[in-house]
């Protein structure tokens, strides 16, 4: 019985290696082809976006627009009951 499944094994192994081998074949044999060429011309143009009126302005020596108007309390301290 195990040499009859060594057999089926090879069997199946040696026709996936050929099966590989064609499909390789085939695929360099396509590439071998001159591929058709066209010319496609694109123009593009870029506007700038207008101005927001609602874009902070960053100026040197004004406060940060982008800080936190609430600042939280510190955080309380507490003592270790050991230390006293």
């Amino acid at each position: 019985m195990g040499q009859m499944a060594r057999r089926v094994a090879a069997l199946v192994g040696g026709a996936a290696i050929v099966t590989m081998v064609g499909l390789t074949a085939s695929c360099a044999k396509e590439e071998e082809k001159a591929p058709e060429t066209t010319t496609t011309t694109t123009t593009t143009t870029t506007v700038a976006p207008a101005p927001s009126e609602k874009a902070p302005r960053l100026e040197p020596g004004a406060p940060n627009p982008f800080s936190p108007s609430v600042i939280a309390p510190p955080a309380p301290t507490a003592t270790h009951p050991r230390s006293g």
